[in-house]
């Protein structure tokens, strides 16, 4: 399987100079707490990623510290040059990788490294309860047909 099967396409995104307050408000409306931070690629409307912005990022490293996060922008706080998985690569590989760095999301990009969207653990774990569900489908299936069969 690849990335690009299971991954979320629609990834929700800032730039450097943002609000850190106007990300973290994006995050809530949005219902997540994971920004891509990107940069607009000249000549085409595509945008490549230049780094991540996570909830916890602002709790730990702006709330916790203290500071006030409306005298900060999202490139205060960011992690920059983050890990990124390419939407041909394996599932398996981008596992592997993600565990060893310890994230449990990254940006997925195209050979060029435009942002295709994002890659969460929640996201393979949908793919293999779905790929479990046919299996235990296909085996229910199969009693169905012996009995039709031999009764």
């Amino acid at each position: 399987m690849k990335v690009s099967d299971i991954c979320k396409r629609n990834a929700v995104t800032v730039r450097e100079f943002d609000e850190l307050t106007a990300a973290a408000q994006l995050m809530r409306e949005q219902h997540i707490g994971y920004l891509v931070v990107v940069v607009p690629n000249v000549g085409d409307r595509t945008v490549s990623p230049v780094g991540v912005i996570t909830d916890r990022d602002i709790v730990v490293e702006v709330m916790a510290q203290g500071a006030d996060p409306r005298a900060l922008t999202v490139g205060d706080v960011m992690t920059r040059q983050p890990v990124v998985a390419e939407e041909d690569s394996s599932v398996s590989a981008a596992l592997q990788r993600m565990r060893e760095i310890g994230v449990r999301r990254v940006p997925v990009v195209s050979r060029t490294g435009q942002l295709v969207g994002v890659l969460s653990l929640d996201d393979v774990l949908d793919a293999l309860a779905e790929e479990l569900m046919d299996v235990a489908s296909s085996i229910r299936h199969e009693i169905k047909v012996e009995g039709a069969l031999r009764p």
